[in-house]
């Protein structure tokens, strides 16, 4: 995983006809940012959420998890924009001088972890996470995995 990589993928999807991208939600990879920058500048980028708690989990005492994890679970369940923007740097103040490193590398990606809030109310929940697409692309695999090959397109459908 590399700007290289990721950029040649998101410009075979351009050459296939993809003419430009909304929003892109990603886990951390290395370069998917600035690969989809290239490729479709007027995109959006949000950092799946889901993801950023599980880094910031592997990365604080365990007797502290739950609790950082319920306040950081805040940011995504505000009304709008604003009042997330409050509650993570209000997390960042508690939590700053113990975890300074956490901190700062959520300071470092900050502007993609609010993104979500651009869109409408009833799908943000939708898209603050990759959980779902995970999800899909499971089944998927779980539904394909069993077949040796598919004897026609109807079939793989």
């Amino acid at each position: 995983e590399n700007i290289e990589v990721w950029t040649d993928m998101l410009q075979n999807m351009k050459s296939r006809g993809l003419k430009q991208v909304e929003l892109f939600l990603s886990d951390g990879v290395v370069g998917m940012k600035t690969a989809l920058t290239r490729t479709y500048p007027k995109a959006h980028f949000q950092r799946c959420l889901v993801h950023v708690m599980r880094n910031i989990c592997a990365k604080v005492r365990v007797d502290d998890r739950e609790k950082i994890m319920n306040e950081f679970k805040q940011v995504h369940q505000q009304t709008n924009k604003e009042e997330a923007t409050a509650v993570l740097h209000d997390f960042y103040t508690k939590w700053g001088k113990v975890y300074s490193h956490v901190i700062r590398s959520l300071k470092d990606i900050e502007p993609d972890l609010l993104v979500f809030y651009n869109y409408p109310k009833q799908i943000r929940a939708s898209i603050y996470s990759t959980n779902m697409i995970e999800s899909f692309n499971n089944v998927i695999k779980r539904k394909a995995k069993p077949k040796a090959e598919f004897p026609t397109e109807q079939s793989l459908l």
